[in-house]
């Protein structure tokens, strides 16, 4: 009877395999794993009962299988990244290996899904993650990379691991307004402080890279600084007029906002804003003709034509007799005018146009019509509320021009009489011009005088040596003599008339005052006044020049 046990066995071993004593059957206790030993040496011993036994040695050869997935660890790696990073940096170096053996060990590594990173082998069983390209944090502010590694197993087997990437914001991007150009339409008269419009900008970028303020950018209006006019709320964007805005003085605003972040270098963007001021009608019509007092009595020569219409007596219905003109400085609707005849000295007799503002007659005048009509025209624009003017016309009905005249002078006498106004008559200004004419002649002989006794004595004072004056007698320069032969040297004719209102002062043009001295002194006069005469330093002989005469003239 053969009994069976193992004779030599590690503690490893037995806890691995059993024998069974009486077939000799070796079991295995739990499952074998290659990763622990690829073979077990046991020595098993058989005996009988009589005390003899025998030795043999049983080797268990363990045979791998695909029973291990490839491990992966994370040596060491990034949590936050900046999104101007280069390409080619290192995100993460990974370790991956796997307790297999052979194909069921050999492991391949790959990224999950399109991000931007691949995978790079160092050495051994070591990667790298390293950026493919450019990171944009305004695409993709966050990235979850999956590293996947299988083995080469039959079925293979594979791990992976999650690397979590935060991606840093730097200031690439300006802000960017919510309209490619804003516009508003503003009343005037507005109150100063008025909101006029908001514009507002947006930043991609993150944290004070993102934070946008506003600013005017530099302009002036009507040679004052655009600032004076509008302000914008820094914050928010907000555009306010400073100032209550005229139509008529200003009409359209065009602006620039600039939006900038809070990065630095600071990024900044720009946008147009118009902003049309809309006409109110706050200005009542202005009439240009006939102007404003026109027809006022006295008001000098011709104040009394000015203003005055002549409509023939013999016209018919419809002839023109005046327009009014008047403009209005508001604008569309609040400028269209419209005239009407509010007050007439005749009425029915003169009509005026609605648009054209033209006087024209409504029927032939009539011998019983007054002479001078007086018209009151009123100028209405059609805003709401309507502004109005009056104009007033003077028309006289005449045959002819002369007529007209006789009229306007009729009344010109009347005005004249009136308390208070003092009476002009032409004849009273033609004397004070005559006057004025005579002074001023007279003036102009005694200037001449003065100049030439002036020059005399200057002449008398020269030193002897001087011979500009030999031969030259006193009595032309000193005396009545000189002065007399002064004033023979010119004439002038002097003509005034009732009816005329130029004088006219006409001077000889033959010969000057050095023409009317004699070529000698005479007998009687004394030597000349610087010393003898020397012939080759006396002055030269001047031919004798024609007698003038000195005449007045007046026609009464």
């Amino acid at each position: 009877e053969i009994k069976y046990a193992f004779k030599k066995i590690t503690e490893k071993s037995s806890e691995t395999f059993q024998l069974d004593s009486n077939t000799g059957a070796i079991s295995l206790l739990r499952s074998l794993d290659f990763e622990e030993g690829d073979s077990h040496k046991l020595e098993v011993q058989a005996y009988d009962g009589g005390g003899h036994f025998d030795t043999t040695k049983v080797v268990v050869t363990v045979t791998d299988v695909n029973d291990n997935v490839p491990e992966i660890s994370v040596r060491s790696a990034l949590s936050e990244i900046s999104e101007d990073a280069p390409t080619g940096t290192v995100v993460a170096l990974l370790n991956v290996r796997d307790k297999d053996s052979g194909a069921n060990g050999d492991v391949r590594c790959s990224l999950e899904g399109q991000v931007p990173f691949r995978l790079e082998k160092s050495f051994d069983d070591y990667y790298r993650v390293v950026t493919a390209r450019e990171l944009d944090r305004e695409q993709v502010s966050e990235y979850n990379v999956t590293v996947r590694a299988a083995d080469g197993g039959s079925p293979a087997l594979q791990s992976s691991a999650v690397l979590a990437l935060r991606v840093l914001d730097v200031n690439d991007n300006a802000p960017v307004f919510a309209e490619e150009r804003y516009s508003a339409r503003l009343a005037e008269n507005n109150a100063a402080g008025a909101l006029v419009l908001t514009v507002r900008a947006t930043d991609a970028d993150w944290g004070q890279n993102a934070r946008v303020r506003y600013r005017l950018s530099e302009g002036r209006v009507r040679g004052a600084p655009l600032s004076s006019y509008v302000s914008v709320q820094a914050e928010t964007g907000a555009l306010y007029a400073l100032r209550s805005l005229d139509y008529e003085q200003v009409r359209e605003l065009r602006l620039w906002v600039r939006a900038e972040d809070g990065g630095a270098p600071a990024l900044s963007s720009n946008v147009s804003v118009v902003l049309q001021i809309v006409d109110e009608n706050d200005n009542a019509p202005q009439v240009l003709y006939p102007p404003a007092g026109a027809l006022r009595a006295g008001s000098g020569p011709g104040g009394a034509w000015s203003g005055v219409e002549l409509a023939p007596r013999w016209s018919e219905a419809g002839a023109l007799v005046a327009k009014v003109v008047a403009v209005d400085a508001d604008a569309g609707q609040n400028a269209w005018l419209s005239y009407e005849l509010a007050k007439a000295t005749e009425p029915g007799l003169f009509r005026v146009g609605l648009h054209s503002g033209e006087v024209r007659t409504a029927r032939s005048p009539l011998a019983r019509d007054a002479v001078r009509q007086s018209l009151v025209v009123v100028v209405k624009d059609h805003g709401r509320p309507a502004l109005s003017a009056t104009a007033t016309l003077s028309v006289v009905l005449a045959e002819s021009v002369a007529e007209l005249l006789a009229e306007l002078g009729s009344a010109a006498d009347e005005a004249a009489a009136e308390p208070g106004e003092p009476a002009v008559s032409l004849t009273r200004w033609l004397v004070l011009a005559v006057a004025a004419v005579s002074c001023l002649f007279v003036a102009f002989l005694l200037l001449l005088l003065a100049l030439r006794l002036r020059r005399w004595r200057r002449q008398q004072l020269l030193p002897p040596a001087s011979g500009a004056l030999r031969g030259v007698p006193v009595s032309h320069f000193v005396g009545i003599d000189g002065v007399r032969a002064f004033l023979q040297s010119y004439s002038h004719d002097v003509s005034l008339t009732a009816d005329s209102r130029k004088s006219q002062l006409r001077f000889s043009a033959g010969g000057s005052c050095c023409d009317t001295l004699p070529a000698r002194p005479l007998p009687d006069e004394p030597a000349p006044l610087l010393g003898d005469e020397d012939p080759a330093g006396a002055l030269p002989v001047d031919p004798v020049a024609p007698s003038n005469k000195y005449s007045d003239q007046y026609v009464q």
